[in-house]
Formats: C-alpha cells, sequence, structure tokens
C-alpha cells in the first residue's frame, strides 16, 4: 500500500522539501550571471576586431613633416604626391587631411575646440585602397621618395596586429571566465545531487524495493535539476542583460577613441538568450548522470 502511495506520487521523492538545494538556484543565477557578462565581452571584443580589421585594412596613410610657415614649395609637394598617389594601382582616392578632420581625430585627446591649427602636427594623406586591391607597397614607397624623401608610409600593419591580439587576448579570458562559471556551476549540481541522494536514501532503497528502476528515480532528480536550472538561468540572465544596456547607455554618448561600444548585435543577444535553456539543460543532464552512477554503485 505505501509502495503504490510512493509510486502514485507524482514527485515520488519529495525533493522540493529538502534543504540540500535551496540555494542551488541562487548559485546557478550568479555564475550565469558571471558567464554572460564574460561572454557579452567577448562577443563585444570579436565586433571590435572585426570592425578594426575593416577600417585599417583598406587605408593606408603618408606622413609628411609638419610644413614651415608660408612655403608654397611645401604645398607643390603635397599636389605632386597627391597625383602620385591617386595614379598609383590599386589606390581608390588619396586626400589631404584638413583641419576639420585632424580636429576630429584630436578631439577625444585635446577635446573639440582644440586650435589644431597652431600645433607643429605632420601632415596626412589618407589613401583609400580600392576592393580587393593589393597595391604593392614598395613601389609606393619608392614613388613617394622620390617626391618627398621625408614622407613616410603607414600601412597600419603594427596598429592592426596589436588591436587584433588585444582583441583576441580578451575574448580569450572571457571564455575562459564562461567555462570557469560553467565548471563551478556543473560541480555544485554534482555535490547537491549527491546530498539530496544520502538525504533521501531510505526512500531511495524502499523504491528500489518495490520494483522502482533507476531511470523512475533519475526522473525525479532530472526534472527537478532541470527547474532549477532554469529559474538560475532566467534569474541570472535578466540582471545581467540589464547591466549590458546599462553599460551600453552610460558608455553611449562618450567618444573613446578606439576602445569597442559597449553593445550587442542581435546575434549576441541571441547568444546570451542560450545561457538559461543551457543552464537548465546542463543541470539536467548532471543530475541524471550523477543519479545513475550512484545508483549503479549500490548493491
Amino acid at each position: 500500500m505505501f509502495g503504490r502511495e510512493i509510486l502514485g506520487n507524482k514527485a515520488g521523492l519529495p525533493l522540493r522539501d529538502d534543504s540540500a538545494g535551496r540555494f542551488l538556484p541562487w548559485f546557478v543565477a550568479l555564475m550565469v550571471y558571471l558567464a554572460a557578462l564574460a561572454l557579452a565581452g567577448a562577443l563585444i571584443a570579436a565586433e571590435a576586431g572585426r570592425d578594426w580589421r575593416q577600417a585599417l585594412t583598406g587605408a593606408l596613410t603618408v606622413e609628411l613633416p609638419p610644413a614651415p610657415a608660408g612655403a608654397p614649395k611645401a604645398a607643390a609637394e603635397v599636389e605632386r604626391l597627391l597625383e602620385s598617389l591617386r595614379a598609383a594601382p590599386g589606390v581608390a582616392a588619396a586626400e589631404l587631411v584638413g583641419p576639420d578632420r585632424m580636429r576630429a581625430l584630436l578631439a577625444p585627446w585635446l577635446g573639440a575646440d582644440a586650435a589644431v591649427e597652431d600645433l607643429p602636427l605632420p601632415r596626412l594623406i589618407e589613401v583609400a585602397l580600392a576592393a580587393g586591391a593589393a597595391p604593392d607597397l614598395d613601389l609606393l614607397r619608392r614613388q613617394i621618395a622620390d617626391i618627398a624623401p621625408e614622407a613616410r608610409l603607414d600601412d597600419h600593419g603594427a596598429w592592426l596586429g596589436a588591436l587584433l591580439r588585444t582583441a583576441r587576448g580578451i575574448e580569450i579570458l572571457a571564455l575562459i571566465l564562461v567555462a570557469v562559471a560553467g565548471a563551478a556551476a556543473i560541480w555544485t549540481v554534482v555535490f547537491t545531487t549527491r546530498t539530496r541522494l544520502e538525504t533521501h536514501r531510505a526512500s531511495i532503497e524502499l523504491l528500489h524495493l518495490i520494483g522502482a528502476q533507476d531511470s523512475y528515480i533519475a526522473r525525479q532528480f532530472q526534472f527537478q535539476a532541470l527547474l532549477v536550472g532554469l529559474a538560475g538561468g532566467i534569474g541570472g540572465l535578466l540582471p545581467a542583460a540589464l547591466t549590458v544596456l546599462l553599460l551600453g547607455a552610460v558608455t553611449g554618448g562618450a567618444d573613446f577613441g578606439l576602445l569597442p561600444e559597449v553593445a550587442l548585435t542581435w546575434q549576441g543577444w541571441a547568444a546570451l538568450a542560450c545561457l538559461a535553456p543551457a543552464a537548465a539543460l546542463v543541470a539536467m543532464a548532471t543530475a541524471r548522470l550523477v543519479v545513475l552512477r550512484t545508483l549503479g554503485k549500490l548493491p
């Protein structure tokens, strides 16, 4: 009679009433929160790396020393350089950086009202490359040296390499944090499940005695772990999303130069949204595996 009541009970084991898993949803929520922030950081760094590559790969810069005051030769030299660069294979456009453009480039460091005309700044020529073009940089350097020996051609290789290495390092570090948070959550589920198995050991032995299969007992643990993981996943994901939105709103109006904008694409938000169901499924699979392995060792 008692055995039929247990098997007929929808839950079978009073898992909701024990204290072993009381703090598990909160811990899962904390781990999901940290994992979501780390994943958002990795996605933002990856997007910034793509933007930097697109911005710097298709452009060159020619740098000349500051022009002496009232030197018409310097202006003629720039015009000859522009004509030579525009005629070079693979070059789509070449323009001298004017005061307004220079002021915009220096605004993050000197302020928007800086009098750049009074500063001994080098003269810059921005060279835009044609789509898919791979110009001969050595030939360009020789052409530039024939006109202006003191000029220097910058292909942004050093800048781009350093920026991409920084972005990749941030991505790797963020993904490591995601893995650490996931491992901590899994270990907590393992510990909690083992504690619950020990707490309900007498009831489990009785279920075995009346013919209950290990899979029947495991289903109860895994269903409870699924609910806990889903609740904790949602509980950690929502504040993480609010944190990302808040950081984006706080930093959205500021210009930090090369620093990336704190914003996610719709693909990034979709990736974050997957964390909640992923936490639930991992908790469920972990609980089932622990229960089946533990019960398989019982006599």
